[in-house]
C-alpha cells in the first residue's frame, strides 16, 4: 500500500511540478544546436530542431501522464456506472450491457483505437475519446460480476424490500465493495493509457506537435534513429519506466487485498 501511495505522489509530483525543473522552454528551436549529444548545458542531448530533450520529456509527462489518469478515471467512472446498472437493472439489462462489453472486447484495444481516432480525426480530444472508448469494459465486468454477488445478500433483500432506490443500495451497499477490484484494475488500465496515448501519438494520431508528448517526441526521432539513437531511447524508457513502476504497485495493492481478505 505504501508503493501505491509513493506512486501515485511520484506521478503527481512530475506531472504538476516537472516542467518548473525544466531548464529550457521545450518547444523553443536552436537549429545550429540540432542534434546535440549529451552535454553540460543539455543533459539528454536536443532533437532534429534543437529543442533540450530533458525539457521535453518534463513537460510531456504532464500529457502522457496527465492524459492517462484522465483517460483511465473516465473510463473507472463510466465502466462503473454500466456494471451496477447492468446488474441492478434485472435480466434485460444485463443481458444488453454483457453483449456490447463482449463486441468491444472482442477487438484488439489499439486497433480500436486507431481507427475511432482515424474517424475523429488527430487531436488530444480524439485521443481522449478513442481510448476511453475501449478501456471502459473491464471495469464494468468487475463491478457487474461483484454486483450480481452482493444481490442476494441479505442486508442488500432486506434495503430492497425496505423501498431503498438501486442507486441508493448501490452507494451505499455496493461502491464500497468494489473500490479495492476497481482500484487493482484501475492500476493496470493507467499502464496500459500511457503505452496507448504513446502508440497513437507514435502513430500521428495523438497530442500534436510541437507539443512534447512522449509518442509524439518518439515520431519526431524516428528519422534520426540510426545517427541519434538516443533520441528514441529517452523517450521510450520514460514509458518503459512509467508503465512497469505502476504494473508493479498494481501487484503489491493486488496482493496486500488478497492478504488482508486471506487474514479475515
Amino acid at each position: 500500500m505504501r508503493s501505491v501511495l509513493v506512486l501515485a505522489g511520484g506521478v503527481g509530483l512530475i506531472v504538476v511540478f516537472g516542467p518548473v525543473f525544466a531548464p529550457y522552454e521545450p518547444t523553443m528551436i536552436n537549429i545550429p544546436n540540432r542534434l546535440s549529444p549529451p552535454s553540460g548545458d543539455y543533459w539528454l542531448g536536443t532533437d532534429a530542431l534543437g529543442r533540450d530533450i530533458l525539457s521535453r520529456l518534463l513537460h510531456g509527462a504532464r500529457w502522457s501522464l496527465g492524459l492517462a489518469l484522465l483517460i483511465s478515471l473516465i473510463g473507472l467512472c463510466v465502466g462503473t456506472v454500466i456494471g451496477l446498472a447492468a446488474a441492478l437493472g434485472g435480466r434485460l439489462a444485463d443481458w444488453i450491457v454483457m453483449r456490447t462489453t463482449d463486441t468491444f472486447l472482442a477487438f484488439p484495444d489499439l486497433v480500436a483505437a486507431v481507427v475511432i481516432a482515424g474517424l475523429l480525426g488527430a487531436g488530444t480530444w480524439s485521443l481522449i475519446f478513442a481510448l476511453t472508448v475501449t478501456g471502459w469494459m473491464r471495469y464494468a465486468r468487475v463491478a457487474r460480476g461483484i454486483g450480481l454477488s452482493l444481490r442476494t445478500r441479505g442486508y442488500v433483500i432486506q434495503a430492497r424490500l425496505a423501498g431503498v432506490s438501486p442507486w441508493a443500495i448501490a452507494r451505499w451497499h455496493y461502491l464500497p465493495s468494489l473500490v479495492p477490484s476497481l482500484t487493482v484494475v484501475w492500476t493496470g488500465m493507467f499502464a496500459r493509457a500511457i503505452l496507448g496515448i504513446s502508440a497513437l501519438g507514435f502513430l500521428g494520431f495523438g497530442v500534436q506537435p510541437p507539443m512534447p508528448e512522449w509518442g509524439t517526441m518518439l515520431l519526431d526521432a524516428r528519422l534520426h534513429m540510426r545517427s541519434t539513437p538516443l533520441q528514441m531511447i529517452w523517450p521510450g524508457l520514460a514509458v518503459v519506466i512509467s508503465v512497469l513502476a505502476i504494473n508493479l504497485a498494481g501487484d503489491t495493492l493486488r496482493d496486500a487485498l488478497a492478504e488482508k481478505h486471506t487474514d479475515r
